[in-house]
């Protein structure tokens, strides 16, 4: 191991640094940086994100329940340029004081309803329109058991093994190994539950598929921190396979599409507002 020995000061205090991608953005303190409204749309649902896995959870969650026939949960969705801070603008801070994406305003409530935490918004609109999640008892308590599990489990993928192992400026044996024998214990996990199950609650589609998915399942079809070969991926057949079946689904694709600003410039859509967006895209008649 040839990490450089660190003692911890008796008491800590910030030393802003320019290293690191989010460098510019990260601070130990709450709250606003300026003042700044947030657009709203036509529709009763606003949504504030951008595609990362938790924005694209709500966004595939949206375009399923779309294509379900949910006419009621057309959306507008706003990118959040989370590099460039937008989510430490004031309009933002209050939807979600924690200032992370996705946020969701519901103006179909009087007063409207906010709902942050990618979770909470996944589990207010499945209950809200009655979809992706099981009516029975025990398969609900299923359900939520892998949703909460999603929640707790992918900061240590994506704050832990993907800031260490793609973002630190400088990368550090300990952590990395440390973070990637922990995903590769979750992805075990997951391996293992899916070896007799199609989707996360048997043979049932559910937002806990929606939640997993576009972090580990992002990850094992090599989208993810162009980690797949590191981590071994095809070595976890039972997600694989589960992963190439959600990534066929008409509305996943999507969903993936809606507030995302890199990539193929045919697989961004930065802002959504109405279904036929996507038509357009592909028609060359709408810019990302």
């Amino acid at each position: 191991m040839n990490d450089i020995a660190y003692t911890p000061p008796k008491v800590w205090k910030w030393i802003q640094s320019d290293s690191g991608a989010f460098a510019s953005i990260n601070r130990p303190v709450a709250g606003a940086t300026h003042d700044k409204n947030l657009p709203v749309g036509t529709h009763p649902l606003q949504l504030y994100s951008m595609a990362t896995p938790n924005g694209v959870k709500v966004t595939v969650l949206l375009e399923e329940l779309l294509a379900a026939g949910k006419t009621d949960a057309e959306y507008d969705a706003w990118l959040i340029r989370i590099i460039e801070g937008n989510q430490f603008g004031s309009g933002f801070v209050e939807v979600n004081p924690n200032s992370k994406i996705p946020a969701l305003m519901d103006h179909s409530v009087n007063p409207p309803q906010r709902v942050f935490e990618s979770g909470s918004i996944l589990l207010y609109l499945a209950e809200k329109f009655g979809a992706f999640i099981p009516d029975d008892t025990r398969k609900r308590t299923e359900c939520l058991n892998w949703l909460f599990w999603q929640m707790a489990s992918a900061p240590i993928l994506g704050g832990g093994f993907g800031h260490f192992y793609a973002y630190a400026p400088e990368r550090y044996e300990y952590p990395i190994n440390r973070y990637t024998m922990e995903v590769k214990r979750q992805l075990d996990v997951l391996d293992r539950h899916l070896a007799e199950n199609t989707f996360m609650c048997g043979d049932e589609y559910t937002i806990a598929d929606m939640a997993i998915w576009p972090w580990y399942g992002s990850l094992v079809l090599g989208r993810l921190y162009e980690a797949a070969e590191f981590i071994e991926s095809k070595s976890y057949t039972n997600v694989l396979r589960w992963a190439k079946i959600i990534d066929e689904r008409p509305a996943v694709q999507r969903g993936r599409m809606v507030n995302r600003s890199w990539g193929e410039l045919d697989e961004q859509l930065h802002e959504r507002h109405e279904a036929s967006d996507f038509a357009l895209k592909t028609q060359g008649k709408l810019e990302p």
